[in-house]
């Protein structure tokens, strides 16, 4: 499973405008709606945010990893946003997060989700890569960092 599988340039925002939690989940869920990808984002949302309250996904280094499965959807999706003055999240490390990457899918395929967050948490654990995607410009440019590694 590559992450590309289930991002899209379209999906990606390189200048979130929040500056909390709810409001950035809210911002990326929100991407979906506007690439027609999903079209009831309140269900999303809601549920996003009951598991945060199971405990934050805020991985640490700047990074936070929400998530959830709804029948609202009907594949695998993902939005990544960039924050450049960082966003409170309760991480693990109390650190402020700069990359959120957001992550939804239907409730029966479990296994590919679990793989899909897997994927994800792998892709961000090589600090060259976190500091290359934090200071990148455009989607685009996001795309072919994570398309190079992708490529591993």
């Amino acid at each position: 499973m590559q992450i590309m599988d289930f991002l899209n340039q379209s999906s990606i925002l390189v200048d979130l405008n929040s500056a909390d939690k709810k409001s950035a989940i809210i911002e990326l869920v929100e991407v979906l709606k506007d690439t027609k990808k999903a079209k009831k984002t309140d269900e999303i949302i809601n549920v996003i945010l009951e598991r945060e309250k199971l405990g934050s996904t805020g991985i640490g280094q700047g990074v936070a990893i929400p998530h959830g499965k709804t029948a609202v959807v009907h594949e695998q999706m993902g939005v990544l946003g960039i924050s450049r003055k960082g966003i409170e999240f309760n991480s693990l490390d109390g650190e402020l997060v700069h990359t959120i990457f957001l992550l939804v899918g239907p409730v029966e395929i479990s296994g590919q989700h679990l793989k899909a967050l897997s994927r994800i948490s792998r892709l961000f654990k090589d600090k060259f890569l976190r500091q290359a995607i934090r200071d990148a410009v455009t989607a685009e440019e996001v795309v072919k960092i994570i398309q190079q590694e992708d490529s591993y």
